[in-house]
């Protein structure tokens, strides 16, 4: 099985159990190794007291991105570490769009960047992940399963 397959069926498995990311209308629009992008539009009860986006359902979309493309290994694989910087806002109605990827996987550790833009292509957040494999796989490998480059 290709790395992209693999990829593919982790985040089928993923996504069929991930309640949150669905309850708030997230797109798991693509993913690959180490790699994934989701989007959601920012509905009236994401907004706060200022009427813009609270920066709580931003992290939560990027922290939606980072988890897809750490778990496209078939290894089970949590957030260490996570920090988000916020730049421009969002609002109603905004199509919010997380695009994360792999910046470095050194053994069981990985870091990612993940950016969120609004529909205009417009940075509204920077986020970057530090991922740790743990125990587990999403699904079992046949023996005669070899990953591709």
């Amino acid at each position: 099985m290709d790395a992209q397959l693999v990829a593919e069926k982790s985040a089928e498995i993923m996504w069929a159990k991930d309640q949150a990311s669905q309850a708030l209308g997230m797109v798991l629009e693509s993913v690959g190794p180490g790699r994934a992008m989701i989007s959601m539009i920012v509905t009236p009860n994401m907004l706060n007291g200022l009427r813009t986006c609270h920066g709580g359902y931003m992290f939560t979309l990027a922290d939606s991105a980072f988890a897809f493309a750490c778990n496209a290994y078939n290894q089970f694989t949590v957030a260490q570490h996570c920090a988000i910087t916020f730049i421009a806002p969002a609002y109603e109605g905004d199509r919010l769009t997380a695009i994360a990827e792999e910046t470095d996987r050194t053994g069981r550790n990985g870091i990612y960047d993940i950016s969120v833009r609004r529909q205009d292509g417009t940075l509204v957040a920077s986020f970057r992940g530090h991922s740790r494999q743990v125990n587990g796989q999403h699904f079992e490998k046949a023996d005669n399963d070899t990953l591709g480059a």
